[in-house]
């Protein structure tokens, strides 16, 4: 009980109260922001009582909470990640997919590189480049898109080479402190979601602790993957999500013993939702059995059209000038009204979901293939069915961002925060404007609002 008592004094204190029951106000020149993502937490979790969120709802009770908070399109990982640190869709940051798709030559398949530095990825300043720029300290924990990016002090990027590219000195001060050792960074990529999320969190810790910037970003991984191999709302999928909570309320104890709970404000959001995914489709099977594309051992060879699966929607490529216009009615036709297929959407509607044009921009696609509730999409091309069990990947993201389950989390708490408050339904492109005006900073690029209903001021 003792332990219950503390933890709650120290909850209370993390999100800034102060004696007399009221918010901290502090000035711009002492402010702290701190944005927690936990990639897959959907909104609909934080009011299910089998979701262990003991921290994440004291938080909320001690701050401001949103009804759900939309995402961008596509409703994945990379994009989400920068809508949310640039205050704009895809359709003027660019990340579309988690790396840079690269159209091949003519006739052959598309891939997706994620060995790519930032400014291969994102086109336009960041809110950590505008603060950077002004002489504030950032850090950057596993978050998406920040590779090599030179404007954060602390960089740990999520990038598949990560230790080649995070901060030398930094990673040297963590192994100093005990809390990356030799043999952790030597199998760092074998190791469990779950262990990857403590090294995150530990590095996070330690960011605050040692160096307490002003601005810091920590991506936890671990209930997305749970979520992709058991769907949400299962026992796996709970105990990520109660994992998720404690690497939470360990990074609160830290910004507690850096003495900063008065002046920090803490932002707890996720990417996308998730759906459960019972059946699978396979668009490339239908493309190959109409000679569209050929493969071989489940790989695609060469391809006048070819389907690079994003969870629950398609991204459709026509890769041979000269036949683009029949294949663009033919593949219109294969999927129109096929089993599991929402909708196929064309160029006309795509500003509709912030997303850009193909003539121009190279990376994005010349029609969508939409799934339905219960289906996702896979880019394998083995096989003769489209319609398959789902066996590995049980749940998903990546349906259009209309759909509700999409929402994700958003819990506001600490300095110049709104005390009990909750609110409707905020985009995840408000986020980083708000972050902005926290700091009293200009964001010029952002097509996001300040969330003036979640602030004091």
């Amino acid at each position: 009980m003792r332990g219950c008592r503390c933890l709650f004094f120290s909850l209370l204190v993390i999100a800034g109260i102060t004696s007399e029951g009221r918010a901290a106000e502090v000035g711009p020149d002492d402010q702290h922001v701190i944005v927690i993502c936990v990639d897959g937490l959907p909104a609909y979790l934080l009011n299910d009582p089998s979701a262990p969120l003991a921290t994440v709802r004291q938080l909320a009770k001690a701050g401001t909470t949103a009804e759900g908070m939309t995402v961008s399109n596509p409703s994945v990982t990379w994009p989400n990640h920068t809508s949310m640190v640039t205050g704009a869709t895809p359709r003027k940051h660019g990340v579309l997919f988690n790396g840079v798709l690269e159209r091949g030559s003519v006739g052959l398949p598309v891939r997706v590189d994620p060995k790519r530095d930032k400014k291969d990825l994102v086109r336009i300043p960041t809110i950590y480049d505008v603060m950077h720029a002004k002489g504030l300290s950032t850090a950057g924990i596993n978050w998406p898109c920040t590779r090599n990016s030179g404007t954060l002090d602390i960089d740990f990027p999520d990038s598949p080479d990560t230790f080649d590219h995070s901060t030398q000195s930094f990673l040297a001060s963590m192994k100093e402190a005990g809390r990356l050792s030799d043999e952790t960074r030597a199998g760092f990529g074998k190791l469990s979601p779950t262990a990857r999320d403590h090294v995150w969190m530990e590095a996070a810790c330690h960011a605050i602790t040692a160096y307490k910037p002003r601005f810091l970003l920590l991506h936890l991984l671990n209930c997305d993957a749970l979520h992709h191999r058991y769907g949400p709302k299962t026992p796996g999928g709970y105990a990520a999500v109660g994992y998720a909570d404690t690497c939470i309320r360990e990074v609160l104890r830290a910004v507690e013993t850096a003495g900063l709970t008065q002046k920090t404000t803490i932002f707890i959001v996720a990417d996308h939702g998730f759906i459960a995914i019972p059946k699978t489709l396979q668009p490339n099977v239908v493309l190959k059995q109409a000679g569209l594309l050929t493969a071989a051992k489940g790989k695609v060879e060469t391809a006048r059209v070819q389907v690079v699966p994003e969870g629950g929607i398609g991204m459709v490529y026509l890769t041979v000038p000269e036949t683009a216009a029949e294949d663009r009615r033919k593949v219109i036709e294969l999927f129109t009204g096929k089993e599991g297929i929402e909708t196929v959407l064309e160029p006309k509607s795509f500003a509709e979901y912030g997303l850009p044009q193909p003539d121009d921009y190279r990376q994005m696609a010349d029609l969508i293939l939409v799934a339905k509730d219960g289906y996702g999409i896979g880019g394998d091309a083995d096989g003769e069915e489209f319609v398959t069990e789902s066996k590995s990947t049980l749940g998903t993201h990546g349906f259009l961002s209309t759909e509700p389950k999409m929402n994700a989390i958003f819990v506001a708490a600490g300095a110049n925060v709104r005390q009990g408050e909750t609110v409707g339904i905020v985009r995840n492109i408000d986020l980083a404007p708000t972050i902005a005006r926290l700091f009293r900073i200009e964001l010029p690029a952002a097509e996001g609002r300040v969330l003036d209903e979640v602030l004091l001021k």
